[in-house]
Parts: C-alpha cells; structure tokens; sequence
C-alpha cells in the first residue's frame, strides 16, 4: 500500500490544501492528512475544530483519514507506516523551503516527499491569509471549503 501523510496545522484547511490532498488521491492507496502542534504557534482555531472541518470535507472518501501528531514529521510517518509526505507548492519560495526540509527527511530517515503544484486558480491562498480575512470580517468563504463556517 502506497501511504502518504500530508503534514500541516490546517488553521484552517483551505481549497489549496484540498486541491492537493484531492489531487494525492490519485496518486496514493491512503492520505492521511496529519494535524501537527507546534507550541511556537497560536491558532485561531482549536485542534478539534479543526479535525472537523477536516473530517467533514472528505466525509465518505475512503482513501482519507484524519490523525494528529507532535513532535518530528518522520516519526509519525514510520509510526503509520507512511512512506511518503505529500506537500503543495504554491510559488518558488515554498519549494526552497520545502526542499530543505525534504533533503532533511530524506537523509534521516529515507522517506520521500511527493510536491504537487497547487492548481493556478488557489495558489494564492493561504490560511494566514484567510485567518486574517476572518479576523477583519471579511468573505473568506470562498477559500476554504464548505465545512469551514464560523
């Protein structure tokens, strides 16, 4: 079985992390889209909320589980027998950043890491931009899947 995890703090999942992990699905048997805490961040919304959002968007898609993790992403990944990370890439600077962190992962454990362009139409957003729409009360709604209502 080809397992992907797709590591993010998805506060809040948006349609650019929907495209990809859609997209995933054709790629891989399972995703399990990996909720991480990092005590450096302060979300806008909780971890339980956030699995909901999550758990309700792929409601009925059997490839898709939902888990939350701390600590390094490659020791999740072997505690669920992941042999990939799936990650999105929305313009040049997230592939120098991801490509640091992918040759780290590589080189520690031997798991590969799988980018997927986010499709033209989203790869403007991003949830730092939709927290702050929301927090000056503007429309996010049209970022982020249905399953994410205030």
């Amino acid at each position: 079985m080809r397992r992907a995890i797709f590591p993010g703090s998805f506060d809040p999942i948006t349609l650019g992390h929907f495209d990809i992990i859609e997209r995933g699905t054709q790629l891989f048997d399972e995703i399990i889209i990996a909720i991480g805490s990092n005590a450096d961040k302060k979300y806008m919304f909780s971890e339980k909320q956030r699995r909901s959002f999550i758990e309700n968007a792929f409601k009925g898609e059997k490839k898709i589980k939902v888990d939350t993790y701390t600590g390094l992403t490659i020791d999740f990944c072997q505690k669920v027998n992941a042999q990939f990370i799936l990650r999105g890439l929305r313009n040049p600077a997230d592939f120098e950043f991801e490509k640091a962190i992918a040759h780290t992962n590589r080189k520690l454990s031997g798991i590969e890491t799988v980018f997927l362009l986010t499709s033209s139409g989203k790869s403007y957003i991003s949830s730092s931009i939709v927290r702050d729409v929301i927090r000056n009360g503007g429309d996010y709604t049209s970022l982020v899947p249905d399953t994410v209502r205030l």
